[in-house]
Parts: structure tokens; sequence; C-alpha cells
């Protein structure tokens, strides 16, 4: 199969190394995996992985070092990256010799065949190789599963590595396509694999399922589908919890979340986000619920309610992030969000909060921002999935903006150089009346430095320090 490859655009040293290669012996040179997957979806890629046949390892080794600086970072492999960019690999067999990812014999064969030499790769989207030419080498019809929007496992050696059935996941959030029942199957086999697998790997991919993830309720429900969400209980736990119909006529508290981390993607476009926020918002869509299995009930009035919610979330969220060795920044940004999506629902719709309300707001956030915040309280309210009006959170934004605490927390007004002045040492005692200062801050007692040396000069300062 031949097709136009106009718009593949490989780099001019992509080139020169398959050129060299074929020079030297090589019998095959193919572009392979993630780029030529991306090339038939229209996604322009930067990294490119290029497969070499009938060359041993060392010879390819040999041929690119006088031109390109060359790194022998999978060896053991058969592979090579190439100025620290584009990955060379020769084909190899694995055998399964143990539980978990890792548990392989490895062994690599520059003349094995096109076919066997795919039928290790995860799903056949990324079974697919294309030449310069044009030519495509498709033995399991991964364009055709592309154009399907399938996700299909190549053969049963799938099973040898529990990890796919979370690439899966990312893969199916990232690209809208469903996974087939056979591998669906398949995934559920290697479920009580799932402890084998190392927290940072299983990291990486819900990393990219929060980064990468266009359409994520895709992935949550291959997480169900399989069975795998009972790896992360914290999920799990969300299904067939009920809700008010009044006010999430959506479903159960699953049905919610899933609604509301596919709100978060057209809100974190609209905001422009980069990655580590989006990252944020998208792990607190997910998350923001975690409270509810541990306090709905059915309330006086016969009404399914989960009092306290959010502040019950909190520990949930935290194990679920930490479990995976989630990095500092995303636990620390995502828990006080978490803890806080409802703080502005004592507020009718369209009212504006006080300005002390919105500062203590502010403070409480810390890492992270009102401005995150109102991104998750958005995604919240149109994951209800009916379009009707809830309480909004563009008067709390327009508060904070004025008051110019939208991204940060209020900057302290008084500061130890002013005590110091009116006779305060360095101590205990100045940290004392900075604390009683900031809180008469946020309350609005004083609202700019001169302000907050009056407030300090009205008052006997150790009597102050003692309170």
């Amino acid at each position: 199969m031949t097709i136009d490859v106009t718009d593949f655009r490989p780099s001019s040293k992509a080139k020169r190394i398959i050129d060299l290669l074929l020079k030297n012996g090589a019998t095959d040179c193919l572009f392979v995996g993630g780029c030529v997957r991306d090339f038939l979806l229209g996604i322009r890629s930067k990294d490119y992985d290029i497969e070499i046949h009938g060359l041993p390892y060392e010879k390819i080794v040999s041929v690119l070092r006088p031109f390109f600086r060359v790194d022998l970072v999978g060896q053991s492999f058969g592979t090579v990256k190439v100025d620290n960019r584009i990955d060379l690999s020769i084909p190899r067999s694995e055998s399964k010799a143990g539980s978990g990812h890792r548990g392989f014999e490895i062994s690599t064969d520059p003349n094995l065949d096109l076919r066997s030499a795919f039928a290790r790769r995860d799903f056949t989207i990324n079974a697919i190789g294309l030449r310069l030419d044009g030519s495509l080498v498709d033995p399991f019809d991964g364009k055709g599963d592309i154009e399907r929007k399938i996700l299909r496992a190549p053969t049963e050696a799938f099973c040898e590595d529990p990890l796919r059935v979370l690439r899966g996941m990312q893969f199916a959030a990232r690209f809208g396509f469903e996974m087939e029942p056979r591998t669906v199957e398949l995934c559920r086999n290697v479920r009580q694999e799932f402890v084998t697998l190392s927290p940072e790997r299983v990291w990486t991919e819900w990393f990219k399922w929060a980064t990468k993830g266009r359409f994520p309720s895709k992935g949550l429900r291959i997480l169900q589908d399989t069975g795998w969400i009972g790896c992360f209980p914290e999920i799990a736990a969300l299904v067939g919890v009920p809700q008010n119909p009044v006010y999430h006529p959506e479903g159960d508290a699953f049905d919610h979340t899933c609604l509301t981390r596919a709100a978060a993607v057209g809100i974190a476009d609209a905001m422009n986000l980069d990655k580590q926020e989006r990252a944020i918002l998208f792990l607190a869509a997910l998350s923001h619920d975690f409270g509810k299995p541990a306090t709905t009930i059915l309330n006086e009035k016969g009404n399914w309610a989960s009092p306290n919610h959010a502040h019950e979330g909190v520990e949930p969220a935290r194990a679920f992030l930490e479990r995976m060795r989630s990095p500092h920044w995303a636990i620390e940004h995502v828990v006080p969000l978490v803890r806080e999506h409802l703080a502005h629902i004592f507020l009718p719709k369209g009212e504006y909060p006080q300005d002390h309300v919105v500062r203590r707001l502010a403070t409480r956030l810390v890492p992270s921002n009102i401005r995150m915040w109102t991104a998750l309280c958005r995604s919240d309210a149109l994951g209800c999935g009916d379009g009707k009006p809830r309480h909004n959170v563009d008067s709390w934004e327009e508060i904070a903006t004025k008051l110019e605490v939208r991204e940060n927390k209020p900057v302290p007004l008084l500061q130890g150089r002013d005590l110091i002045l009116l006779g305060v040492a360095p101590g205990p005692e100045m940290g004392a009346i900075l604390a009683q200062a900031y809180e008469a801050q946020l309350d609005g007692v004083f609202t700019d430095h001169t302000g907050a040396v009056e407030w300090a000069t009205s008052r006997e300062l150790s009597a102050v320090a003692q309170r």
C-alpha cells in the first residue's frame, strides 16, 4: 500500500540517517509508532522512531557516529538515540519470563520479518511502518482501525505487558477511540498484574490522559469496561453513588465526573492554559467529588445529598495522587481546589461576594489561585449536563480582579521593617503582630500601606502580640 506522503515531513536529519544506513547495508528503514499514527490522524509529530532491518546494532552505531551524537540508551533493547531526538531500533522479539511490564526476555534480530516485528507492538494503530517513498507496511490493518476509531491488540502478546491497558486508556482519551471487545477481554485477563506496575509508569499514562486527552471520558469508560477502574478505588467508588436529579440529571457521581472532566477541555482551551495548568485542572476535575461516596445520604426531605463532600474529598484526592508518585506541584495545587470547589454556592447566582470573603478564598487556595478555581467551578457546573444556569463564579472573578488577588493571595501590607521603625524588635513578638495584621488586612480593616501603619500605631503592640 502506498499513500501520499506530501504532508509527512520528517527532518532532513532523519532522511540523512536513513540514507546513510541504506547505503551501508540496511535492507529496510521504516518510520514506526507514534509518528506514523499521528501522520495518519493529521497530527504533526516532532519526534521520530525509525526501525532498521538488516544491520546489527554495532554496525548502526559505527555508521552514524562520525556524523551524529549517538547515545546507547537501550543497547539491551536494540535502541539508539541520535542527537537526543530521533530513536532508532532494530527488530526484536519478546517472551514472557515473569510478571509485570518488565518480565520479558528480549531477543534482537535485525533479520526478523516485518509481521513478527510489528506483532510485539501494543495496538494496531502503532503497528504501522512508513517508508520515505510512501509505502506502508500495515500487517494488522492499523490504518483501517484508525479510520474506524478502534483500539485493537495486534495479537494475544498484548497481555505480556499490563501497562498497555493504561496506554489504551490514554489513547482513547487523546483520539476519541473505542476499544474493541476482544481487546477489552485481554485487558480483563491482566487485571491482577496491575500491582506489578511501577507507580511512576502509571503516573506517566495518567499525565498523558491529563494533558493530551480531548476525549477524557473515553479513557475513563475503558477503565470501567475492562475492570481496571478497581485499580483506582477513589474513582471506582464514584460508580453508583446517587445524586439529586434536580441538580444532577446526568446520573451518578461517576457520570458527573466524566462530564466535568470533558467540560474542562473547552475551558482550558478558552483560558489558554499551559501544560502544567491543564494537568492541574484536569486532575482536579477528576478528583473533585472523591468525597461523595463517604458522605452521600438521603436527607430529611428524602433527597440525595452529600454534605461536606468537598472537605471530605481532600484525603482521597491526596491519596490517589500520592500513590502514583504524582509530582509535588500537582498534589499541592489539586488538593486546595478540591477542598474549595463549593466555596461559592452559598451566594445566589449573580450576587457579589464581599471583598473579605474573596481575599480569604485566595489565601486558602495557595499555591493555586482563584483563576484556576473558577476554571474548576465552571467545569463542575457544566458537568451537570443539562445546560441550566448554576451558581457561577463570574462575580467572584470580577471582585478578585478588582482586589488583584485572581492570580495570587493578597500581599501583606504591613512589613517587619514598619514594625522596626515603631520600636518592635525582630522575633516572636514581631511575628505575632504581623500575623494579626494580615488577618485584619484580609477582613478589610485597612487596604493600603498607610492604613496598615496606622492600624499598628493605634494599638499597644505588645498587647497585640500576646492576644
